[in-house]
């Protein structure tokens, strides 16, 4: 069985190698390390959590053993396609490059340019960063691309989901043509092809596994439900009861705001929970993963910026809220828990709407999800909502009629001058007769002076038994009158048709 003392690595690796508790390499890094001692291009294709970035980071602190960095010329360059990322290669760098004095200089967005440019004028051995600020620096004199030795392009698919390629492509015409490139990725659709087709010259290729398989170790499931949120909510924290062996995990949302509700929703019914998106300072990022990993909280809800990379070694379970619009990034996301050889599983929400994309993961991994308690066609009646007041609405916003015989008797009153419905009988006081009752009180008025509008108001009707049920009604459906249509005026007499004529 091969060791990493069998791969060419020199004794400060091998000891910090060792202090970290490491003894076996993964395949991937059986197969990258060698190559990238030799200074071939590599081209490295592997499930995530099988530990590519070691691949490259062990032999980069190998090499740069010999040289020094001058300032703001970068030896070494790695390309990450988000800060949490980058970061996490950082910490990488320090882990097992502790017997190294090397300068690592991160420049990712949400930190002053102030204290990344002091790291630059020291002169930086190896420079992780995103592309955006990469070119940030670049453009404001900061940064010498020309002794760049190494590059590498870490998460390349994520890189073109993203739309970095334009960048990187500029990034790459900065740096010297003789550059070693090492470029890694988890799947390998034809564009990223393409794309290290362009980058690399005569590389190793390095496959471990095939493209967007998943581990053998997550066990996968896909769980039916219905496509209201609130019936998606509650399915989802049945499902998180009903683990017992859970002990924490990251549950995936497509958009930012579904991030935000679900952790609300969370939050509400009492779990130990955290959120994480891209909205979010780097600070408050930072934050919440370091809680996470530390097991300060139990659940984390995050959008995709979660699903690449991320090094939380004991992830048990994963939930995916939505389903992934992309097939490659369910692979990604489940790729969070399961990792190392360690057993993991993760479910997946389903809705009639999300079955071309269900489907569409079944193809790209090459095997069928098993259902939980039942396909989509045993999905049990939908539940009802706890928002009466907004239950089965119209596009405008009204309640949904129902059909003739469908009402019950309205209540009837025994005030005798109250206008009263019962059925379709109804019965209305003439203008007439209103006009008689408030004739005295309008003749002492004027005798008075008092000619104050706001006292001459209609007679109205009144039936105290459906006050309250019509007011309260009435505020979630204005313009909807379920009664039988009005005789005359109805109840709304103008003031002006109540005022006595001159005899």
């Amino acid at each position: 069985m091969t060791n990493f003392a069998d791969l060419g690595l020199s004794q400060k690796v091998l000891s910090a190698v060792t202090d970290a508790g490491y003894t076996i390499p993964t395949p991937i890094q059986v197969g990258a390390i060698p190559p990238a001692l030799q200074r071939r291009d590599i081209l490295g294709i592997a499930q995530t959590g099988t530990g590519k970035t070691a691949s490259f980071v062990l032999p980069m602190l190998t090499l740069l053993e010999k040289g020094r960095a001058r300032a703001r010329m970068p030896r070494t360059l790695i390309l990450e396609p988000t800060r949490e990322l980058a970061a996490q290669v950082a910490e990488n760098f320090d882990k097992y490059g502790k017997n190294h004095k090397l300068n690592i200089a991160l420049l990712i967005g949400g930190v002053s340019f102030d204290e990344q440019d002091r790291k630059l004028e020291r002169g930086a051995d190896v420079l992780i960063c995103t592309p955006g600020r990469l070119l940030d620096h670049f453009e404001r004199g900061k940064l010498l691309m020309t002794g760049v030795e190494i590059l590498v392009i870490d998460e390349a698919d994520r890189m073109l989901d993203m739309g970095f390629i334009p960048d990187i492509e500029r990034i790459a015409k900065m740096i010297p043509f003789t550059r070693q490139t090492l470029f890694f990725s988890a799947t390998m659709p034809p564009e990223i092809q393409k794309l290290a087709d362009r980058f690399l010259q005569n590389p190793e290729r390095v496959e471990v596994a095939r493209p967007a398989s998943t581990a053998q170790t997550v066990t996968q499931r896909f769980v039916a439900t219905h496509a209201k949120d609130y019936e998606k909510r509650a399915v989802l924290r049945d499902l998180i009861r009903a683990q017992d062996e859970l002990k924490n995990a990251i549950i995936f949302c497509n958009r930012k705001k579904d991030v935000a509700d679900l952790f609300r929703s969370l939050d509400r019914h009492g779990f130990s929970v955290g959120a994480l998106h891209g909205d979010m300072d780097q600070r408050s990022r930072m934050t919440m993963l370091a809680n996470f990993k530390d097991n300060n909280i139990k659940l984390l809800v995050a959008s995709d910026v979660a699903a690449r990379g991320l090094d939380i070694p004991d992830v048990s379970h994963v939930f995916n809220f939505d389903v992934p619009i992309h097939a490659e990034d369910y692979v990604h996301r489940i790729g969070r828990t399961g990792r190392a050889g360690r057993s993991g599983a993760s479910f997946t929400l389903v809705t009639k709407r999300d079955t071309k994309f269900s489907d569409a993961i079944e193809k790209l991994i090459g095997q069928k999800v098993e259902w939980l308690n039942g396909d989509l066609n045993n999905l049990p009646e939908p539940m009802e909502s706890h928002d009466t007041g907004r239950r089965d609405r119209g596009r405008d916003g009204r309640k949904d009629r129902k059909k003739d015989g469908d009402r019950g008797p309205r209540a009837r009153s025994d005030h005798k001058s109250d206008t009263v419905r019962v059925d379709s009988e109804v019965v209305i006081e003439t203008v007439a007769e209103r006009a008689e009752s408030v004739k005295p009180a309008r003749s002492a008025e004027n005798k008075q002076g008092q000619n104050n509008r706001a006292d001459h108001r209609p007679v109205r009707a009144s039936n105290p038994a459906n006050d309250d049920n019509r007011d309260r009604r009435n505020r979630h459906r204005r313009d909807y009158d379920d009664g039988p249509t009005p005789v005359g005026f109805g109840d709304e007499i103008p003031a002006f048709m109540l005022i006595a004529g001159k005899a």
